[in-house]
């Protein structure tokens, strides 16, 4: 098992990127860090900057909104820092929430599955550069021929040769999404995970492996794994319980909120309801309240660093038996870093 971390931009109006624990996790053998983006920084300056200031770990976005970027320039970010960094970086695309692509990127929601599929498409034809790069599809069309074309596009190949074998991710939590991943992707970054709930990703990821024919060999199942190291039990699990009330209740309207959704597949439909009851009538506290201590220990590592260690072994297990391949730890600091190393690397 391989574990990586996620770093955070988000410190107020200015934001400072967490280099320490970058340098660290590299330091420790560390596979991988990720970034994300919402509505503020981007996740490609931080990954580009991580690259820059690293040799050997890898680094990814997760993710790239899709409906920020056309999938050609996607590609191109790719292949260039494919090319700058001696091919370190995963590249996570996904479609975000409504909320935020129609609210922040003015775009339709649309079909994000189906926008999703052409996007991976478009991505490897560009990186397998075997002709020039033309899309048929409902959402894509490359050359453009519809309203206000001029009619001078002609299919073009990329100047520069990227590796075909660049690793794809998605972020998907839904049935529909984790199949989607596990048809066409080659790795996942489920928001949170559970060691004993596995078959919840696992199970939706093998339907769309069989589709295309796959197995879990060489696919990644990475969940982002909040890591909250101290003496005091209860208070890490309740450190932990205002993010995971933010997404369970808050990300996403009321029978539109895939977190609620996933939530309650994972085994906490009554705390669902009862979380997103809570924060949509801005009862912030008690929506955190509502989360479960059950939900916490078995989504989280929280605690003491032996407890830590222990739950990290329920992990390895898991990926003996190939239903995980990276743990990707969210909230670090560099001493549960050390800790979580100590167990695994």
């Amino acid at each position: 098992m391989k574990l990586g971390i996620t770093i955070g931009m988000i410190r107020g109006a200015r934001p400072q990127l967490e280099m320490d624990l970058v340098l660290e996790a590299e330091r420790l053998g560390f596979d991988a860090i990720w970034c994300g983006e919402s509505y503020g920084t981007d996740a490609v300056t931080p990954i580009a900057w991580v690259l820059a200031r690293t040799t050997r770990i890898k680094a990814g976005t997760g993710i790239m909104q899709m409906p920020a970027r056309t999938p050609t320039c996607a590609a191109m970010t790719a292949m260039t820092l494919q090319a700058l960094s001696g091919n370190r970086f995963l590249c996570g695309i996904g479609p975000s929430g409504p909320q935020v692509v129609e609210g922040w990127h003015g775009q339709p929601n649309g079909k994000p599955l189906g926008r999703t599929r052409e996007y991976v498409e478009i991505i490897r034809a560009i990186l397998a550069r075997e002709k020039p790069l033309e899309h048929e599809g409902e959402h894509y069309q490359i050359p453009y021929k519809g309203p206000g074309a001029t009619g001078l596009g002609k299919p073009l190949r990329s100047i520069i040769h990227g590796d075909p074998a660049l690793p794809i991710y998605t972020a998907s939590i839904t049935p529909g999404g984790m199949r989607l991943s596990g048809e066409i992707a080659d790795g996942n970054l489920p928001i949170f995970m559970s060691p004993e709930g596995a078959d919840a990703v696992v199970g939706p990821t093998l339907e769309g492996m069989a589709k295309a024919g796959r197995t879990l060999a060489g696919y990644d199942i990475a969940p982002y794994t909040k890591i909250r190291l101290g003496d005091d039990l209860q208070a890490c699990r309740d450190a932990v319980k205002p993010e995971l009330a933010l997404y369970i209740g808050g990300m996403g309207a009321r029978g539109k909120n895939f977190y609620n959704d996933y939530c309650k597949r994972l085994g906490y439909p009554d705390a669902a309801v009862k979380i997103q009851d809570a924060f949509l009538d801005g009862r912030k506290a008690e929506a955190a309240a509502a989360v479960p201590d059950k939900l916490v220990d078995e989504i989280a590592l929280v605690g003491p660093a032996d407890r830590i260690r222990g739950r990290l072994q329920d992990w390895k297990a898991v990926a003996k038996e190939g239903k995980v391949g990276t743990v990707v730890l969210t909230g670090a600091t560099i001493e549960a870093l050390r800790v979580a190393a100590e167990a695994v690397l």
